[in-house]
């Protein structure tokens, strides 16, 4: 019987063998796994290419990948039939046979949302990327980006204020971090509870073919892609078309005429983006998706603004809960009986319908009925 090493190692072998990608190693393991492929290739029906590859693997690669794996705490590899792979991201069919992390696993299966866009953004478009992933991050999304100048920082430092939690997919090794200038960044992200990912191998430098593979990962990881500020060449357009390709949301902000990083979200909204302009926005086309999902999130990382319909609710939510009835009750007379505002009302009904407290109807809102 083989050890759970041991078939790490047959993993590990198997990635690194030279010419073989994530489809065709996709393809082999459909009819065999790792360590058979390494105790019987000479039987097998295998080109003779991949034949000779297997009988001598690159070992000193796997044992330096194993040297990283034991040298320090928070550092895990995830093979494409382990429990702890993403599910989201399994249903690729170029989904990475490995995954090496540094941080918490746990966070790579909770509902999650990319944001991507400029390196070079504009300031209102930093503060928006950073304002929108606070908000999100808040009701128990995690914010999943790549770690890069710009967008991505704003949204992994936004997600970060709200003491939510945030994934880096990088271009490199886990333990090389691009750029230099986001070391701190990156300690902060782990530190938060959130994990540094890439199916690249510890010691792999910033290659520039590397960058827009793994947009196929952060697209791929989450449940939708938010494209903040881009122009119409930007690497960001690549991540949003591969979230479609995937049959993921994509939503874009839109901005001025005027402005040339506004231009790729213009064009994503004319190809069928939804157009957003707050973070409820995202909320409401996710809310099916993600009822039942977001509730788990938010109760293990112990938020006060979201969790299980069981949860104490906060004085102004029990208000507004009030006035919502059995039958259906009209979000303008919410408004009215509550005396906030119509987009106060908007946000605080989104977070009880996550919490499965009411439930949209024709017309506004009905108390959710209990089961018994």
């Amino acid at each position: 019987m083989t050890t759970p090493e041991e078939t790490l190692r047959c993993w590990l072998a198997l990635f690194h063998v030279s010419g073989m990608g994530p489809v065709a190693i996709r393809a082999l393991l459909e009819t065999y796994d790792p360590q058979e492929l390494f105790a019987r290739h000479g039987v097998l029906h295998l080109s003779e290419p991949l034949r000779e590859a297997l009988k001598a693997p690159d070992w000193a690669a796997v044992e330096a990948d194993l040297a990283w794996l034991k040298g320090g705490t928070g550092r895990s590899i995830v093979t494409l039939h382990d429990a702890a792979y993403p599910a989201l991201l399994r249903e690729l069919p170029d989904a990475p046979s490995l995954l090496f992390v540094q941080g918490s696993l746990e966070v790579l299966t909770s509902p999650q949302l990319a944001m991507v866009g400029s390196r070079n953004p504009t300031s209102v478009g930093s503060e928006t990327a950073h304002d929108f992933a606070r908000y999100l991050a808040d009701v128990g999304l995690t914010i999943t980006s790549g770690l890069a100048l710009g967008i991505d920082a704003a949204s992994h430092r936004g997600a970060l204020a709200a003491k939510g939690q945030t994934i880096a997919v990088m271009g490199t090794g886990v333990d090389r971090i691009y750029p230099a200038a986001h070391r701190d960044l990156a300690h902060a992200i782990v530190a938060g509870g959130g994990a540094l990912v890439s199916e690249y191998a510890p010691g792999t430098p910033p290659l520039p073919g590397n960058f827009p593979r793994r947009n196929r990962i952060i697209s791929g990881l989450s449940f939708g892609t938010l494209v903040v500020e881009a122009a119409r060449q930007s690497g960001s357009l690549i991540t949003a078309r591969l979230a479609g390709e995937q049959g993921r949301e994509v939503f874009a902000i839109p901005g001025s005429i005027h402005n040339p990083l506004a231009r790729g979200c213009h064009q994503l909204i004319r190809d069928g983006a939804r157009l957003v302009e707050t973070a409820q926005d995202v909320l409401a086309e996710l809310a099916p998706r993600l009822r039942g999902l977001i509730h788990e999130t938010s109760e293990q990382r112990g938020s006060d603004s979201m969790g299980s319909a069981e949860e104490p609710l906060d004085e102004e939510y029990r208000r507004l809960l009030l006035h919502v009835g059995d039958e259906t009750t009209p979000v303008d007379r919410l408004v009215e009986r509550s005396g906030l505002t119509a987009e106060v009302v908007s946000s605080m009904l989104l977070i009880l319908e996550l919490r499965g407290l009411i439930t949209p109807v024709p017309g506004g809102y009905s108390r959710t009925r209990m089961r018994n």
